[in-house]
C-alpha cells in the first residue's frame, strides 16, 4: 500500500509549528492521537509507512514523538467519540484521522486540537470544515488530504 504522503506532510507540518512549544519543554515528546474505526490490524501497512516517513522527517516514536492508537475494531460509528474523548484527555498536540466517521468524532471531541484528516470524500459537505481555502474558520484546526 502506497503511504498517504500528503497527509504524512501535513501531519509534520503541524508537528513542527508545535515544535517551539516542545523546546520550553524539556523531554516532552510531541503526542499524536490516531484514530480510526478499523482495526490496528487493518491499518498496519499505513501505520508502518507513517512512522517510517516520520522517523525519517526526524520524528521518533519513543524519542521525541508518541503516538497513541485507538480503533473502533469495526464495531461501529458510535465507538469513536468515546474513543475520541479519551484522547483528549491526553492532552494530544495533533490528531490523525482517517474516514468520515473518525472525522466527525475529533470534531465533536475538541476545538482546539489541530485535526489531520484523510479518506474523507468531501469535508465540506459532511459538515467538517466550512470551505477549503479556510477549513478551521481561522487559524487551521483542520487539514485535509483527498489522497
Amino acid at each position: 500500500m502506497r503511504p498517504k504522503f500528503p497527509l504524512i506532510m501535513l501531519t509534520a507540518f503541524i508537528l513542527a509549528s508545535v515544535h517551539l512549544a516542545h523546546a520550553q519543554q524539556p523531554g516532552r515528546a510531541a503526542r499524536i492521537g490516531y484514530l480510526d474505526d478499523s482495526t490496528a490490524t487493518g491499518s498496519s501497512e499505513v501505520l508502518e509507512a507513517f512512522r517510517k516517513q516520520m522517523t525519517q522527517l526526524g520524528w521518533v516514536e519513543g524519542k521525541n514523538l508518541t503516538i497513541e492508537y485507538r480503533f473502533g475494531e469495526g464495531k461501529g460509528p458510535d465507538r469513536l467519540p468515546e474513543l475520541a474523548v479519551e484522547l483528549v484527555r491526553l492532552k494530544l498536540d495533533v490528531f490523525l484521522v482517517s474516514r468520515t466517521s473518525s472525522a466527525l468524532a475529533a470534531k465533536k471531541a475538541t476545538s482546539t486540537i489541530p485535526i489531520v484528516m484523510s479518506g474523507v470524500g468531501d469535508p465540506v459537505a459532511q459538515g467538517l470544515i466550512a470551505n477549503l481555502a479556510r477549513p478551521g474558520g481561522g487559524p487551521p484546526n483542520f487539514l485535509w488530504s483527498s489522497q
